[in-house]
């Protein structure tokens, strides 16, 4: 169940707090700043922030890491393909922001097809790479979190460390299109779609290859 959303950071990333209706166990998709707003809304649904989740590592989605993991004491979950370079401010780009460049490294190394257990309810992970080595995608019943793969009529940069654009495309074909049109799409930046309305009209998606 999603509890909020909210754009956060210097440049407007979704970050999104995601959990247990029963428990009320939380995890939060991407801290990308603001992080007295992300717990102003936790605390306003009476939430416990179990888990971090991280999409990918790039600074605009992770700047805020450092002081909600002190602050809730939540573990990190990260694929294991993008878990080095949250000490690589080349890699994680904090380097072109003039953030911090290091990052704690994950408690949860994630892999395709792992789950995240928050109360009754489990996350699923899909590796989707392309956008970085590590990227993945976050199901949750009918709501799919996308990070920088995938965008209402649009698809992640490919041209950042890491980024290969066929990798993104198949990844993308391969694995989110697999899902009924009717999940819900909920993307790093920018408004939500369904993976339907993006099978039938995102560019990046309708052309053959």
């Amino acid at each position: 169940m999603q509890f909020a959303m909210l754009t956060v950071g210097m440049l407007d990333a979704n970050c999104y707090i995601v959990g247990c209706p029963e428990s009320r166990d939380a995890a939060v998709v991407d801290p990308g700043g603001d992080v007295d707003r992300i717990l102003g809304a936790a605390r306003d649904k009476a939430l416990k922030i179990k888990w971090i989740v991280l999409t990918h590592v790039h600074y605009d989605h992770i700047a805020g890491l450092p002081e909600l993991q002190e602050r809730t004491g939540a573990k990190l979950a990260v694929h294991r393909d993008d878990n080095g370079a949250l000490a690589d401010p080349g890699r994680n780009l904090a380097q072109f922001f003039g953030g911090p460049a290091r990052f704690p490294a994950g408690d949860l190394l994630l892999l395709d097809g792992d789950e995240i257990p928050l109360g009754k309810i489990k996350l699923r992970v899909i590796h989707t790479p392309g956008h970085t080595p590590g990227g993945i995608c976050v199901l949750d019943g009918n709501d799919l979190y996308t990070g920088d793969t995938l965008f209402a009529g649009a698809v992640g940069r490919p041209d950042l460390p890491g980024g290969d654009f066929p990798t993104l495309i198949r990844s993308i074909k391969e694995k989110l299109l697999a899902l009924d049109d009717g999940v819900l799409v909920y993307p790093g930046h920018g408004e939500a779609s369904s993976v339907g309305r993006e099978r039938r009209s995102n560019p990046y998606l309708t052309t053959e290859g």
